[in-house]
C-alpha cells in the first residue's frame, strides 16, 4: 500500500509539472515573439528531434524506433497524428505571439469535452446524462459567442480539434510518447530544415546572424516540447486516468490567468459569457467523472 501511495505522489507531481510546463509555455513563446511561427515551428521540429534521439539513445530505446519502421500502417497512422501535431504548435504559436493566448485557453477548456463527442461519434461510446448536459452546455457558450460576435472562435477550434484528432489517433497508435513523438518529428524534420534553411528569408532564419541569447532560446525548442511530454508519460504511468482528467486543467487556467493578468488581453462580458458555459460544463463533466470513478471502485469492492 506504501509503495502504492509513494508511486501516486511521484504521479502527481510528475502530471502537475507537465500540465504547469504547458501552461507557461506562453511565456517562453512570447520571449521569441521576434521571429516569424513558421520559424519557430521549425526549430521545435529540428530541436525536438534531435533532443530526442539523445534520450532514446541513452535510454537504449532503438529497437522500438527501428519496430515502427516495419510496420506501414503505424508509420502512415504517424505521419498523419505528425501534420496534425504541427498544425497545433504552429497554431498555437501563432495565437501566443498575436495577442489571442485568451482564446487557446478556451481551446484546451474545450478539449477534454470534444474528446467525449470524438469518443462517441468514432468510436461508439455512449454519453451518460451529465455528459450530454455539459456538452449542450459548451454548445451554447459557442453559439453566443457565434451571436455576439459574428463568427466562430476559430483558433480555439482549431486548436481543439487538431489536439482532439491527435489525441484520437494516437490512442489507436497505442506507441509510448517518446517513440511516438520521435517518429513524428522525423516526419517533419525534412519540411522544417527545407523551410528554415532555403525557404525562409526573415532576419532570424540565419543562426550565425542571431545573437547567442536568442540562439540559446530557439535551441530550447526542444526541451520547452519534450520534457513537459516526458512528464507526463511518466505521469501517466503512475496515475490513474480519472485523476489525469482532473489535473489537466491546470494548463489552459495557468494560460487563462496570463493573458488576464500579464498580458493584459481584454476580457470582456461576452468571452465571460462563454467561458462561464465552458466552466460549466467542465464542472458537470468533473461530477460526472467522480461518479463512475466511484461507481467503479464500489464495483471493484
Amino acid at each position: 500500500m506504501e509503495d502504492n501511495n509513494n508511486l501516486a505522489k511521484r504521479g502527481i507531481i510528475l502530471a502537475i509539472s507537465a500540465y504547469t510546463m504547458w501552461g507557461i509555455a506562453p511565456i517562453y513563446f512570447k520571449s521569441i515573439a521576434s521571429v516569424p511561427p513558421l520559424e519557430i515551428l521549425s526549430h521545435r521540429v529540428i530541436w525536438s528531434f534531435f533532443f530526442l534521439a539523445l534520450i532514446i539513445a541513452f535510454s537504449r530505446q532503438w529497437v522500438r524506433v527501428k519496430a515502427v519502421f516495419t510496420q506501414p500502417k503505424t508509420l502512415f497512422l504517424l505521419t498523419i497524428s505528425a501534420l496534425l501535431v504541427g498544425c497545433n504548435w504552429l497554431i498555437f504559436i501563432w495565437a501566443v505571439n498575436n495577442n489571442h493566448l485568451l482564446d487557446a485557453s478556451l481551446g484546451y477548456y474545450i478539449n477534454p469535452l470534444l474528446n467525449v463527442l470524438l469518443g462517441m461519434l468514432l468510436l461508439g461510446e455512449r454519453l451518460r446524462r451529465l455528459q450530454w448536459g455539459a456538452v449542450l452546455i459548451a454548445a451554447i457558450g459557442v453559439i453566443a459567442e457565434l451571436i455576439q460576435f459574428g463568427s466562430l472562435p476559430w483558433i480555439a477550434f482549431a486548436l481543439a480539434t487538431s489536439f482532439g484528432f491527435y489525441g484520437l489517433l494516437r490512442k489507436k497508435i497505442n506507441i509510448d510518447a517518446q517513440t511516438g513523438l520521435f517518429i513524428e518529428t522525423f516526419v517533419l524534420l525534412p519540411l522544417a530544415a527545407i523551410y528554415l534553411f532555403f525557404i525562409s528569408s526573415s532576419p532570424t532564419a540565419n543562426l550565425t546572424d542571431n545573437s547567442l541569447d536568442l540562439n540559446l532560446l530557439l535551441v530550447a525548442a526542444g526541451i520547452v516540447t519534450t520534457l513537459p511530454l516526458l512528464c507526463f508519460t511518466g505521469a501517466a504511468t503512475k496515475l490513474k486516468l480519472s485523476t489525469l482528467g482532473f489535473l489537466q486543467y491546470i494548463g489552459p487556467s495557468l494560460m487563462f490567468i496570463l493573458a488576464t493578468f500579464i498580458y493584459q488581453e481584454p476580457f470582456k462580458l461576452e468571452h465571460g459569457i462563454t467561458f462561464g458555459c465552458i466552466w460549466l460544463a467542465l464542472l458537470l463533466f468533473s461530477i460526472d467523472g467522480i461518479r463512475t470513478h466511484q461507481q467503479s471502485s464500489n464495483n471493484k469492492n
